[in-house]
């Protein structure tokens, strides 16, 4: 069990910036890398190759092996904070606008002086509809509601749940733990449960972590204790990601 002293408020820049710098803080590893003049880093797509993500590798590591900049590497694809990845997870090690694409045909010259209707009307693109979860989740701690996701924003990323500090945060659902650490500035003490291939979760500002890295948990288990780390107040910060990317956790957590 890790405990930590409970620092004073992050702010939301620095907690972007956190995020930001996650390899860094968190991958940190020695490596070589491709420099242009004035020193700033610059990448050597491999096009056509990519790379096995083998148990103890990370973001950095494999990037710098290869000659390109973890941020590249992110995203070329598609990774996003808190920028996770997995053992046998395939990543491209080139941008994916980078292939080879059969040449189009010119259009025609009338169908290019061809003028197109105006549409009547210009209609809302409805949001996209929440993917489809084969997990029966749970909430994971109890207390009120005090911050809400919101799509793009990268500071509400998910809920947060106010608490008292050491009631039990537990697993929304089954699976194994691929992060207990405090290396994601604005996180705090964080645990983050992978679930299957395309759906993880994590819970951030713990007073203590409970869980190791590969340890199994069940849905409902305990795998913290609610704190404040790298927060203001004492509560949990919920988030469910899909594929890397984070969604609503509302929108899958019993309605209560």
């Amino acid at each position: 069990m890790t405990t930590t002293k409970r620092p004073g408020k992050t702010s939301p820049r620095i907690f972007v910036a956190g995020l930001a710098v996650l390899a860094l803080l968190v991958l940190a590893a020695c490596s070589s890398s491709v420099v242009r003049e004035g020193g700033s880093r610059v990448s050597t797509p491999k096009y056509g190759a990519t790379a096995v993500v083998k148990r103890g590798d990370n973001l950095y590591r494999i990037a710098t092996n290869n000659g390109i900049t973890t941020l590249d590497l992110a995203t070329w694809n598609d990774i996003d904070p808190p920028y996770t990845i997995y053992p046998g997870q395939r990543l491209r090690l080139y941008p994916s606008d980078g292939r080879r694409t059969a040449a189009r045909p010119a259009p025609s010259r009338s169908a290019s002086t061809t003028k197109q209707p105006a549409p009547s009307a210009t209609r809302p693109t409805p949001p996209p509809a929440a993917a489809s979860s084969p997990f029966s989740w749970r909430w994971p701690t109890e207390g009120q509601i005090v911050g809400t996701y919101r799509a793009g924003d990268p500071t509400r990323q998910g809920i947060d749940i106010a608490g008292t500090g050491g009631q039990p945060v537990r697993a929304a659902a089954g699976g194994v733990v691929v992060y207990s650490g405090s290396g994601l500035v604005g996180y705090g003490e964080l645990v983050i449960v992978k679930h299957n291939d395309e759906w993880l979760s994590a819970y951030g500002h713990n007073r203590a972590r409970l869980v190791n890295e590969g340890q199994v948990v069940k849905a409902g288990e305990q795998i913290a204790e609610m704190g404040r780390s790298g927060a203001a107040r004492d509560m949990l910060h919920f988030e469910i990601r899909y594929n890397g990317k984070p969604v609503d956790p509302r929108a899958y957590l019993p309605k209560r």
